[in-house]
């Protein structure tokens, strides 16, 4: 495949990098297959702990130097970056459609948004701004300033194998940290390809060698990173469960966490929506990526007046479905990522049925010459009520629940029923409801949408989410600051020593 050899990938490739150099190891080997036809597209080989160790001190002592290029001499080398992930955007949009299984036109998206934060940490890097503020004591400024913190640690997950990590490496290079980074082991190409594309900027501009850094491996060496006290901030995109055990070992060192865990994500359908523009929003949110954003939409909750008109419409809209080879722009959904997350979707669907739901568009494997790879799936619509343990649990794949409600009241609680607080939105024309969904006493999740779906965030706001969605923020606005340390200074320029609170204290 020539996207392939135009991204450095070869048959067997190695185990960690320090930015240019790729350093070997003994470590288990992991073999790269694709969902789209089952195939081995190459192997990878598992960091070790000496491969590790190699790569965190190299991270370490390129922050002593890196730290002190002046921060918009860093956003130009980001700027550059941006620039060749442009040159590159098809052949790495293919890599990440083959490997992952999202269709071609996600794989393009996933690499603009790279593209978007790389512009985006380019302004960035010149307002990394403090505030000023009076002091009681005469004669004494007082500002606050934003220092780097050194290594950070990124984790990232198979559904967007590339983009999340940009969002985090843009951010974090134009504030003068050095990065770790441990792709998930589901799709390690995608990590070795963009990690490829980067050395040749940070090798034309002379960025030393630790800066952007790549570890190859499962959990154990998340687990390594999470313990590694010379990290003092992790980002972690996976599963609630994932992210609660690295909260917990990096708290327990006291370092800080960035995490983006599971969504259970819902649409209300008011009686005042445009149907027909909510259907497209809710039909991409459920089975955009085969299900498996964290933005996916998995609840509709509609009002009972509009239920089985807005329902037909959905079954309808399910009925012209083209699923298939996500490479051919044709079809809308590709397979879920390998056979263990067919296996979840098939238990969601008889759990759902032995606790009630019924179904209205049936699920199922698909089988046959054009989904060999036994990963393509049907996505399927069930009403269910929405405290079914089934429904409050995230399930990555295309089953889409729906449910009726009366009042805008009940709708909201039903949309914060549940433990996880990524992404939300209301479909309605009437203000009063689209104000109350947005105030104090609507959505309790860190997205909140009127009149767009729960999935495609935009990376000038900050992405994230409350609850067992972890809390952490990444992307645009203000993230920039959980990448930096945050210091207060007062200058006194006065021949007095005056302390704060009127304090006496004379010798």
């Amino acid at each position: 495949m020539d996207f392939l050899a135009i991204l450095g990938i070869q048959s067997q490739n190695g185990a960690a990098s320090t930015g240019i150099e790729w350093i070997n190891s003994n470590g288990s080997i992991i073999d790269s297959f694709s969902p789209v036809d089952g195939k081995k597209t190459a192997s990878v080989q598992s960091a070790d702990a000496k491969a590790y160790e190699t790569v965190v001190k190299t991270a370490a002592d390129a922050f002593h130097s890196w730290r002190m290029w002046p921060a918009p001499k860093r956003g130009e080398v980001v700027r550059q970056v941006g620039e060749a992930l442009r040159k590159h955007k098809d052949a790495l949009g293919k890599l990440v459609s083959y490997e992952m299984g999202k269709s071609l036109q996600e794989g393009y998206g996933e690499v603009q948004e790279m593209i978007d934060i790389c512009d985006f940490a380019v302004g960035l890097s010149r307002q990394l701004h403090g505030l000023t503020m009076h002091s009681e004591r005469p004669m004494h400024r007082m500002y606050e300033q934003w220092h780097p913190m050194g290594v950070v640690g990124i984790i990232s997950a198979f559904n967007f194998p590339v983009a999340v990590w940009s969002w985090n490496a843009a951010l974090a290079w134009v504030c003068g940290n050095t990065t770790v980074w441990k792709p998930s082991e589901k799709t390690p190409l995608c990590g070795i390809a963009v990690q490829n594309i980067v050395a040749a900027v940070f090798k034309e501009n002379k960025v030393p060698e630790g800066v952007n850094c790549l570890v190859q491996g499962g959990r154990e060496v998340g687990e390594w990173l999470s313990k590694d006290t010379r990290i003092p901030l992790i980002s972690a995109t996976g599963s609630t469960r994932m992210g609660k055990l690295v909260a917990a070992t990096v708290g327990a060192r006291l370092g800080k966490t960035i995490l983006e865990l599971g969504g259970n994500n819902a649409i209300i359908i008011s009686k005042d929506a445009d149907l027909d523009m909510a259907l497209i929003g809710c039909v991409f949110g459920a089975v955009g990526t085969a299900g498996q954003r964290c933005t996916t939409t998995r609840r509709l909750i509609i009002h009972e007046s509009v239920f089985d008109t807005f329902t037909a419409k959905l079954v309808k809209a399910y009925g012209q479905l083209r699923i298939g080879n996500p490479l051919d722009t044709h079809n809308h959904v590709g397979p879920l990522i390998d056979k263990d997350a067919v296996q979840l979707y098939l238990k969601s669907i008889e759990d759902c049925k032995q606790q009630g739901g019924r179904f209205i568009v049936e699920g199922g494997v698909l089988e046959g010459e054009n989904y060999e790879s036994g990963c393509y799936v049907k996505p399927c619509i069930a009403e269910a009520a929405n405290h079914l343990p089934v429904v409050q649990h995230e399930t990555f794949a295309p089953i889409l629940y729906v449910m009726t409600y009366t009042t805008i009241d009940e709708a909201i609680a039903l949309q914060n029923g549940v433990p996880q607080g990524l992404s939300s939105a209301i479909m309605t024309l009437n203000m009063r409801e689209s104000e109350q969904f947005l105030s104090h006493a609507g959505s309790d999740c860190g997205i909140a949408n009127v009149n767009i779906g729960t999935s495609g965030a935009e990376i000038g706001g900050a992405f994230g989410g409350e609850k067992e969605t972890g809390g952490g923020r990444e992307s645009g606005s203000d993230a920039w600051k959980a990448y930096m340390r945050r210091q207060t200074n007062t200058i006194n320029w006065s021949t007095q020593l005056p302390l704060a609170q009127g304090i006496q204290f004379d010798l």
